[in-house]
């Protein structure tokens, strides 16, 4: 079974090769672990949050820049394509690890989650184990980390600290933006087996689109508009091989499906007095479907783009 580690390792080497192109900063800590700094001191871009994104996917897919324009609202937006859906978006890219070290707190996903099993439920259910002497994290965070957390996160992969890799970016930043936006993939096959309980292993091809959230001022305002980008206008074309199941659980599959759907998520953030755990996971989706059925050949759609709140949640 390929390794999500080993295999993102080939786009690591490239960003470190091309760092001062993609405006990203190497710096090696004391203990040997080498962090790229894709957004809290370097400024980042474009390509950066490309290659930050399919790392984060194991380097199972390709993150590519495309145009999103819909009534009258024009942006840039991210194409996700992988021919591995569960274990580039489940196995790899799910923000599944909070790395708290002292005062340190991050969410992590990427290739690395894989040696830590966080959550070990989730391999499981996928059935992918990865056995890799090199570890690859990507930090959502806006303080780089420290020998501690480093040592922390090897201890936890497995991997001596100098086989470590840990990549970094703020929510608030150009790489965070992208890299949050190419979650689009990743959020349908969650709620698919999160919430859905349906086999996500059913899912053999995917491919999925939404834009790129304007920057904004603060990370708090970032997460709410990257949320946005996907639950109100994202697209994913899933290639299932599927089961009598499959039509109902395509109508419960896009945002649309939640209580919660029909406000920017910093409203709903707000309203569930910030607390995660009162937001019903179910909005966590893409805003639109479109399911191909490969044993009968039919396909389904369900969900819409909604314009409106984006317009809300970007102030214009």
């Amino acid at each position: 079974m390929v390794s999500v580690n080993e295999n993102a390792l080939l786009l690591v080497e490239r960003m470190i090769e091309r760092a001062e192109l993609l405006n990203v900063e190497v710096q090696e800590l004391e203990n040997g672990t080498t962090v790229i700094d894709c957004g809290v001191e370097a400024t980042g871009g474009f390509e950066a949050g490309l290659l930050f994104s399919e790392v984060c996917m194991g380097g199972l897919a390709t993150v590519e820049l495309t145009e999103f324009e819909h009534d009258g609202l024009c942006l840039p937006a991210v194409q996700v394509t992988t021919d591995h859906p569960a274990v580039s978006t489940l196995a790899a890219q799910k923000a599944g690890w909070q790395v708290q070290v002292g005062d340190y707190f991050a969410m992590g996903s990427g290739p690395a989650r894989a040696l830590a099993l966080k959550p070990k439920e989730t391999y499981e259910e996928i059935d992918y184990e990865d056995d890799a002497d090199v570890a690859i994290l990507c930090l959502e965070s806006s303080e780089l980390p420290d020998e501690d957390v480093a040592e922390h996160v090897a201890d936890e992969c497995g991997v001596d600290p100098e086989n470590l890799y840990l990549l970094v970016a703020p929510t608030a930043s150009i790489v965070g933006s992208v890299q949050v936006s190419a979650r689009v993939v990743e959020t349908g096959l969650y709620k698919l087996l999160e919430v859905l309980e349906y086999d996500v292993t059913r899912v053999k091809y995917a491919t999925g689109t939404a834009p790129i959230a304007p920057i904004a001022a603060d990370d708090g305002e970032a997460m709410g508009r990257t949320n946005d980008c996907i639950l109100y206008g994202g697209t994913v074309y899933l290639y299932v091989e599927g089961d009598d199941e499959l039509p109902k659980v395509v109508e419960e599959l896009p945002s649309e499906a939640s209580e919660d759907y029909g406000k920017p998520f910093m409203k709903i953030f707000e309203e569930a007095d910030y607390d995660f755990y009162k937001i019903d996971p179910g909005v966590f989706a893409p805003a639109r479907v479109v399911v191909n059925d490969l044993s009968t050949g039919k396909t389904y759609t369900a969900g819409e783009i909604n314009v409106d709140v984006l317009k809300e949640s970007f102030g214009l």
